[in-house]
C-alpha cells in the first residue's frame, strides 16, 4: 500500500514558483497578454455527474469531457436536449478519462455535427471504445424491449455507427508530451484515477488553466500516483470527497479479508456488485494478493460482466499505467489481477450456470449500484440463503436497492419480485477511486490563482471551499449553465 507523499501540509499554502495573473471575476480570468480565458460548465457544476466544460482560451474553443448525466429523472432528461452550444463551433474535445459521466455523450456530440479532433490518452481511447459500444448496445436493447412490450420507448441517444465515427476522430496523446490547439499548448499529466486518467494543463499568452479531471486516491496501491497540480491562473477542480477523508486503507483490506474468510467457513456464495471499470479490478487484485500471502485459501472467482471481461484486456495491455510493484508482476509474466481460480463468464448461459454452483465461490457482477445487470439475477437466487454474503464495495444512493439492503430491510423488490433477505450484508468502504479531502488539498497546494470547484454535491464543495480559503487560496463554486442541478449520482460503472 502506498502512503501519501511528502507534499506541503494541506493547512499551509505552498509558495509559488512564478507569478500567475489573478482572476478578474468569478467567470473570466484576464491574462497579462490581454486575452480572455473563459470556462463555462454545462455539466458537473453543483452536481457530481455530466462532466461537460467549454474552455475558451487563446482563440480556441475546446470542450473538456462530454459525459452523461446520471441520477434523478430530471437530470437524465438533460441528456436528450441539444447541446447548449453548436458542436460545429468547437475546435477540439479533450478528454480527462473514460468513465461514462465524462465520455457518454461524445457520440451524441458527433451525431449533432462535431467533426474535429478528440484528444485522449492511450488508456482512455481503449476503455472508451468498450464503454461507448456497451452504452449503444444497452440503449438499443432497452428501446427494442420497450417497443416489444408496448411500453413508452425512448430512442437511443446514439447508435453503434455514431460510436464508430467518434472513435475515428480520436487522436491519442502520450502523457507529458505537449500538443497544440492553435496558440494553446496542452499537456496531459497523470491523475491516478483509472488507467488513462489525466489532468489537463493549458498554456497560452501568459495564462495557465488546469482541469483536474477526477483525481485518484493515493492510498490505493494499483495505479501510479496523481501528479500534483502546477501553479495556474485558474484551476477547475473536482470535489467529490471534499468534505471528508477515506478510512485508512489498511482497515479496508483487513475488513475485506475477514469477510472472505468468514464466508469461506460457511461454504456459501459471496456476491460482490461492482463497477465494471476499476472497482472489479481492485477486488481481483486484493483477492489475488490474499491468496498469494496465505491470507485466504484459493477460492473460485467468477466475473459475470461482459464489460468487465473486455476491460480486463485493456488492463493487461497497459502495464505502464500501474504502480511499480504491479509493473514487476507484468515483467515476470504474471497477471496481478488474476486470482488462482478466476473465470470470466462469456454468455448468458454461462451466467445462469452459476446458480447451480455448489460450495463457496465469489461472484463479481454489475451493476455496482444494483440498478440493473446480472447481479440482480444472482441476488434473486442467493439472498434468501443464510450462507450467502452480499459484500457491498461501492457507494449506494438513497432510495436505491443497495441502500435498502445496507439499511437492513428484511425484504426487497428486485425485478418485480419480492425477495426475502436471509443473507449477510456487509459493507466495505475505502475502495473509492477518488482523492479524499486531504488529498485534494495536497494536490492543489501550489495554486496561487483561482480555484473553481465542480464535480461534487454542494455540501462537499462548500466544505472544501472553506478549507481552501482558510489557507489563503481564492476559491469559488462554479455555477452551472443551461440546467438546474438536482439529484446527481456518481456512477462509474458504465454498465
Amino acid at each position: 500500500m502506498k502512503s501519501i507523499s511528502s507534499n506541503p501540509d494541506p493547512a499551509t499554502p505552498a509558495a509559488a514558483t512564478s507569478p500567475i495573473p489573478a482572476a478578474a471575476s468569478a467567470s473570466v480570468a484576464v491574462g497579462s497578454g490581454g486575452t480572455r480565458l473563459k470556462i463555462t460548465s454545462y455539466g458537473a457544476a453543483r452536481t457530481v455527474t455530466g462532466s461537460n466544460h467549454l474552455l475558451e482560451m487563446g482563440g480556441q474553443r475546446a470542450l473538456l469531457d462530454a459525459g452523461v448525466f446520471q441520477g434523478s429523472p430530471a437530470l437524465e432528461d438533460l441528456n436528450r436536449l441539444p447541446f447548449a452550444f453548436d458542436p460545429r463551433s468547437l475546435n477540439a474535445v479533450v478528454l480527462s478519462h473514460a468513465h461514462n459521466d465524462h465520455t457518454g455523450r461524445l457520440p451524441k456530440l458527433v451525431k449533432e455535427g462535431f467533426r474535429g479532433p478528440i484528444y485522449a490518452s492511450r488508456g482512455t481511447r481503449a476503455l472508451a471504445e468498450f464503454i461507448l459500444l456497451d452504452g449503444a448496445k444497452l440503449q438499443r436493447e432497452e428501446y427494442e424491449r420497450n417497443l416489444r412490450l408496448g411500453r413508452p420507448a425512448t430512442p437511443p441517444l446514439y447508435d453503434e455507427a455514431n460510436v464508430a465515427q467518434t472513435l475515428a476522430q480520436v487522436h491519442i496523446v502520450e502523457f507529458d508530451q505537449p500538443f497544440s490547439l492553435g496558440s494553446v499548448q496542452v499537456r496531459m499529466q497523470r491523475a491516478g484515477h483509472i488507467p488513462g486518467s489525466a489532468s489537463l494543463v493549458f498554456d497560452a499568452d501568459g495564462e495557465r488553466f488546469v482541469f483536474s479531471g477526477d483525481v485518484g486516491n493515493i492510498r490505493k496501491d494499483v495505479l501510479i500516483d496523481p501528479v500534483p497540480c502546477p501553479n495556474a491562473t485558474t484551476v477547475l477542480m473536482e470535489s467529490t470527497y471534499g468534505d471528508r477523508d477515506h478510512r485508512p486503507y489498511e482497515q479496508t483490506l483487513e475488513e475485506f479479508a475477514a469477510i472472505l474468510r468468514e464466508a469461506l467457513k460457511t461454504g456459501g456464495k459471496v456476491l460482490i456488485p461492482s463497477f465494471a471499470l476499476e472497482r472489479t479490478q481492485d477486488v481481483l487484485y486484493q483477492i489475488a494478493r490474499l491468496e498469494e500471502a496465505g491470507g485466504i485459501p484459493g477460492i473460485p472467482v467468477y466475473v459475470d460482466s461482459p464489460l468487465a471481461t473486455k476491460v480486463e484486456t485493456v488492463y493487461s495491455s497497459l502495464p505502464g499505467e500501474f504502480d511499480p510493484r504491479l509493473q514487476e508482476f507484468f515483467r515476470r509474466g504474471v497477471d496481478p489481477f488474476r486470482p488462482k481460480q478466476l473465470q470470466y463468464t462469456r454468455t448468458i448461459d454461462d451466467s445462469k450456470k452459476l446458480n447451480a454452483l455448489s460450495g463457496a465461490a465469489v461472484i463479481i457482477a454489475g451493476s455496482g449500484m444494483m440498478t440493473g445487470g446480472r447481479i440482480l439475477h444472482h441476488m434473486i437466487n442467493q439472498l434468501g440463503k443464510p450462507d450467502t454474503t452480499l459484500m457491498i464495495v461501492g457507494f449506494q444512493p438513497e432510495g436505491g436497492l443497495g441502500r435498502a439492503l445496507v439499511d437492513g430491510q428484511p425484504e426487497v423488490r428486485i425485478m418485480g419480485q419480492t425477495v426475502r433477505v436471509n443473507a449477510r450484508v456487509k459493507t466495505v468502504n475505502g475502495f473509492s477511486a477518488h482523492a479524499d479531502r486531504t488529498e485534494l488539498l495536497r494536490w492543489s497546494a501550489a495554486v496561487t490563482g483561482e480555484i473553481r470547484l465542480v464535480h461534487g454535491e454542494v455540501p462537499s464543495m462548500e466544505s472544501l471551499q472553506a478549507a481552501l480559503r482558510a489557507r489563503g487560496q481564492r476559491c469559488l463554486i462554479q455555477e452551472p449553465t443551461g440546467y438546474r442541478p438536482q439529484g446527481g449520482r456518481k456512477d462509474e460503472g458504465a454498465e
